[in-house]
């Protein structure tokens, strides 16, 4: 069973565009008012016509987040355009883009932009770089929003869910009921102050809103969840970049001596 549009960048072994797939990754935290521009229908009648033009491209541009990690992959591979497909699925998936990142540009990029707001916190955001974490979304996700604010101040469930929420993961469709799915993931948990990944849970997840739908999907498929929506499907390849990815992640956000057990 699918849901919603479907379009011939829909269909299975047909890649979108990187424009596009920026545009089913970005779109979720926009519509909730958490990063990028103000008109995120906008950004998903893109996502759901697989459309490009100079139009999206100023929308990507607008991500203040995730735009310079764009910027950082594309020219440490000698790739011209940020919005080049494997830049895009390398930021928000992991592909072999992200082993030619060398370290020091990511550190680099890293305090450019957030050493200031880290204050004297600033050495917790670079440990996981220095210890050989990515330029990967899950990188900005558990190992610099923690250093500012989110988890160690004080309440410890919402913020884990905020950052469960906001990294990528993949999923299993379960089932499908008109625009909503139960997905079958992993999600965070906080134990002896060291993030991992918990036991298979179940969760509801948006697959499309108004006839409309980043991605055609259909019941066993695996996905990538971002927030509460399906925004791909992944195939094997893209499953194993995006468990180790996360995995490295999480092993280098983990403290000095502990034993984080991140296995896929």
């Amino acid at each position: 069973m699918t849901v919603g549009l479907r379009s011939e960048a829909g269909v299975a072994g047909v890649a979108v565009p990187g424009p596009v797939l920026f545009a089913r990754y970005a779109f979720p935290p926009n519509a909730l008012g958490y990063c990028g521009p103000g008109d995120s229908h906008a950004l998903l009648e893109y996502a759901a016509a697989t459309t490009v033009d100079r139009g999206l491209v100023e929308l990507a541009k607008a991500f203040e987040g995730a735009w310079p990690y764009l910027e950082l992959i594309a020219a440490a591979n000698g790739i011209r355009d940020p919005l080049d497909r494997a830049v895009v699925e390398a930021y928000w998936v992991g592909n072999a883009l992200l082993d030619h990142v060398p370290t020091r540009l990511l550190a680099a990029s890293l305090d450019d932009r957030f050493r200031r707001r880290a204050g004297r916190r600033w050495e917790k955001v670079l440990a996981p770089v220095g210890a050989g974490a990515v330029a990967h979304h899950n990188l900005h996700v558990l190992g610099v929003s923690p250093w500012i604010g989110l988890l160690r101040g004080g309440d410890v469930e919402p913020a884990l869910t905020v950052l469960d929420q906001c990294r990528i993961r993949e999923g299993r469709i379960e089932s499908i009921d008109g625009d909503r799915a139960l997905v079958r993931t992993r999600p965070l948990v906080w134990e002896d102050e060291v993030l991992r990944l918990g036991p298979a849970a179940v969760e509801p997840a948006v697959v499309a809103v108004d006839g409309l739908t980043l991605v055609d999907v259909a019941v066993g498929d695996w996905v990538a969840l971002h927030w509460d929506w399906v925004c791909d499907r992944l195939d094997d390849r893209q499953r194993l970049a995006l468990r180790r990815a996360t995995a490295q992640i999480l092993a280098c956000c983990a403290p000095a001596g502990s034993t984080a057990a991140n296995h896929p």
